[in-house]
C-alpha cells in the first residue's frame, strides 16, 4: 500500500497541489486524470520519490517494492535487452553481478563460498532461476522477437525500446506500480496484451495516461487533479466522465426537483453498474460500483471546448477514386499500388505499421505532394479541409495574435465572428490576443480545429488529429466527429476515438491494401482478417 498523507507541492509562481490525502490500495488500479498542466506527471514523480513534496509525506508499506516506467530511451544503450528488464528488479540484477563475479575468481576462498551459498538462497527465494524466462515471456508479449533478445538496447527502433522499458517496469512482479503514459507508441497488438496483464495483475498500478479505451479497461479508480486537489472516484474514466457531466448538468437546472436528481442519478449508477459486471475488469476486487450512492458523484470544474463541424453543403455519391498510387521517399517505397473508392458517408480509418505511409497518402490526396504513379480523383460536389500530423508551417514566422491568424481562413472578418469561434475552443477574453508564436502544442491543435470548423468542407482528412490534446478535448473532438454529417479520412492510435467513429477500416500494407466495412473492434479480434493481412506484410 502507498499512502499520500498532506501533499503539497507549491514552485515559485505556482501551486500545484495543495493537501492531498489518499491511500492506493493493493488489487487496485488508479486513473490519473487532470488538465494539461494540471502536474499528473509531477505527482507520480513525487510517488517515487523522484521529486520532493513541499510539505506532506508519501510513505510505502515496509518490505513492497515499487517499479517505475522509465522516460530516458537512452540510458540503457549499452545493456543487453535481456539484462535490461531483469534490471527491473534490482535486487535479482545484482545478485546476478555478485555472483558472476565471484565464480569468476581464480582464487575462490572458503569466505567466497560462504557468500555465494548466501547469494544462492537468496536469489532462489526471489525466483531469479526464472528471471531470464520471465523477461523473455513479458518481451515476447508485448511483440519483441527471441532474435532481439540479445541485441544490445541501440540496435533497436524506438518504438521496440518503448516495449522494453515496460517490459522492465513490469518485471518481476513489483508491489506498486507507475505507469505514465505507458501505451505511447505502442500498437495496438501491445496494448491489448498489456490491458489483460494490467486485469490479472494483483497488486497497486497507478498510471497516468490519455488513452481513455486503456483507462476503461484497466481502470477501477480515477483520481482527479483539478484547481490544486486530487479526488478520488470509484469507477474507469467512462463512469468518472458520463457521472460528472451528469451531475453538473443537475445542478444547473435549478428547477429539477432534488427528488427527481437524485432518482435519476441512482438510474445512472445502476444502469453503468449493470454494464460493468458483464466486462472482464468485473473480478471480486472490482466490484466497487455497486457501493457507490448518489453522494458519491460530484460535478466536474472542468472546461470542454466545443467541437462541430457543420459542412456548407452536402456532397453527391462521389466523393473520391484512388487508382495504383506509388510512391518512394528517400529510396524507401511507402505506397505501392494503392487503389480504394471512398463513398459518401465513410468514416475510414487508416492503419499501417508504416507510420509514414498514412502522412504520405493524405499529402497527396490534398495535393501537397505528387505521386511516383497512380491518379485519384476527387467528386465535383466534395469541399475537402485537411488536419496535418504536422501544423508547425502554419505558425511558424507569423507576428499575429488568435484572432488575426484565425481570420485569415474566414470569409466573416469582423472580430466578435472570429473570438466567437476561438472561445469555443477555450481562448477567451485576453487569451484570444495571444500571439501564435508562443502557443503550446495543444493550444495549436486546438486552434487547427477552429480553423477546420470555419471551412465548411464536407469531407475531412485528419492525420492523428489527438496528438498534444488533453482528455478533455479528445473526448470533445470525439464527440464532434461522431456528429459529423459528412464523410472522413482519419489515421489516429487512440482505440476509442478510432471505435466510436469509423465504420470502415483500410490498412495499408507494402502490396496494397486491406479494405473491410467494418468497426474497428470487429477488424481487430477478427482472427482470418489479421492473418490476410499479415500475409500481405509477408508477400514479396
Amino acid at each position: 500500500m502507498i499512502t499520500v498523507a498532506g501533499l503539497s507541492l507549491r514552485f515559485v509562481d505556482k501551486k500545484l497541489f495543495e493537501d492531498v490525502n489518499v491511500k492506493f490500495t493493493p488489487g487496485n488500479c488508479y486513473g490519473v486524470i487532470g488538465a494539461n498542466g494540471a502536474g499528473k506527471s509531477t505527482f507520480l514523480k513525487i510517488l517515487s520519490g523522484e521529486l520532493q513534496p513541499s510539505t506532506g509525506s508519501v510513505s510505502i508499506t515496509p518490505g513492497e517494492r515499487l517499479a517505475v516506467l522509465k522516460q530516458d530511451h537512452f540510458e540503457f544503450d549499452d545493456v543487453m535487452v535481456l539484462n535490461t528488464v531483469i534490471m527491473g528488479h534490482k535486487r535479482i540484477f545484482e545478485i546476478m553481478q555478485e555472483k558472476d563475479a565471484l565464480y569468476q575468481k581464480e582464487d575462490f576462498s572458503e569466505t567466497d563460498g560462504i557468500k555465494a551459498s548466501e547469494l544462492e538462497a537468496e536469489f532462489a527465494e526471489l525466483e531469479g532461476w526464472e528471471a531470464e524466462i520471465n523477461a523473455e515471456k513479458l518481451l515476447m508479449g508485448l511483440g519483441i522477437n527471441k532474435d532481439l533478445h540479445l541485441k544490445t538496447m541501440k540496435e533497436l527502433k524506438g518504438s521496440e525500446k518503448v516495449k522494453v522499458l515496460l517490459a522492465q517496469s513490469l518485471f518481476g512482479n513489483p508491489d506498486i506500480l507507475l505507469l505514465d503514459e505507458p501505451t505511447n507508441h505502442l500498437d495496438f497488438k501491445a496494448i491489448s496484451w498489456l490491458e489483460e496483464f494490467l486485469l490479472n495483475y494483483e497488486n497497486t498500478v497507478i498510471v497516468v495516461s490519455h488513452d481513455r479505451h486503456f483507462l476503461n479497461k484497466v481502470c477501477t479508480h480515477m483520481l482527479d487533479i483539478d484547481f490544486g486537489k486530487a479526488k478520488l472516484f470509484v469507477g474507469n474514466y467512462d463512469f468518472w466522465y458520463e457521472s460528472s457531466q451528469l451531475a453538473l448538468k443537475l445542478m444547473k437546472d435549478q428547477n429539477k426537483k432534488k427528488e427527481e436528481k437524485i432518482k435519476e442519478l441512482q438510474t445512472f449508477i445502476a444502469r453503468f453498474s449493470s454494464n460493468a459486471s458483464k466486462a472482464k475488469q468485473a473480478t471480486s476486487r472490482k466490484k466497487t460500483l455497486d457501493k457507490i450512492t448518489v453522494d458519491d458523484i460530484q460535478p466536474s470544474s472542468r472546461r470542454y471546448p466545443f467541437v462541430g463541424f457543420t459542412p456548407e453543403r452536402e456532397a453527391g455519391k462521389d466523393i473520391l477514386t484512388v487508382d495504383g498510387i506509388s510512391k518512394t521517399i528517400d529510396g524507401v517505397k511507402v505506397l505501392n499500388n494503392i487503389s480504394f473508392t471512398v463513398g459518401k458517408g465513410d468514416k475510414i480509418i487508416f492503419l499501417g505499421r508504416n507510420e509514414m505511409a498514412k502522412t504520405v497518402l493524405f499529402k497527396i490526396l490534398m495535393g501537397e505532394i505528387e505521386p511516383d504513379q497512380g491518379t485519384f480523383k476527387w467528386g465535383v460536389t466534395t469541399s475537402r479541409s485537411y488536419f496535418a500530423k504536422d501544423n508547425a508551417d502554419y505558425f511558424t514566422d507569423m507576428d499575429l495574435n488568435l484572432v488575426d491568424w484565425l481570420r485569415q481562413y474566414s470569409e466573416e472578418k469582423s472580430e466578435t465572428f472570429i473570438r466567437g469561434f476561438l472561445g469555443k475552443m477555450l481562448f477567451s477574453g485576453d487569451e484570444a490576443l495571444k500571439m501564435v508564436n508562443v502557443l503550446s502544442g495543444g493550444e495549436k491543435v486546438r486552434c487547427m480545429f477552429s480553423k477546420l470548423m470555419l471551412s465548411g468542407a464536407n469531407v475531412i482528412i485528419l492525420d492523428e488529429p489527438t496528438n498534444h490534446l488533453d482528455l478533455e478535448s479528445i473526448q470533445s473532438v470525439n464527440n464532434g466527429l461522431i456528429a459529423f454529417s459528412g464523410t472522413m479520412l482519419f489515421s489516429s492510435h487512440d482505440h476509442k476515438f478510432i471505435q466510436t467513429i469509423a465504420n470502415r477500416v483500410i490498412e495499408i500494407t507494402p502490396n496494397g491494401v486491406f479494405d473491410k466495412s467494418t468497426t474497428f473492434d470487429e477488424f481487430f479480434e477478427n482472427e482470418a482478417t489479421q492473418k490476410a493481412i499479415d500475409k500481405l506484410y509477408e508477400s514479396k
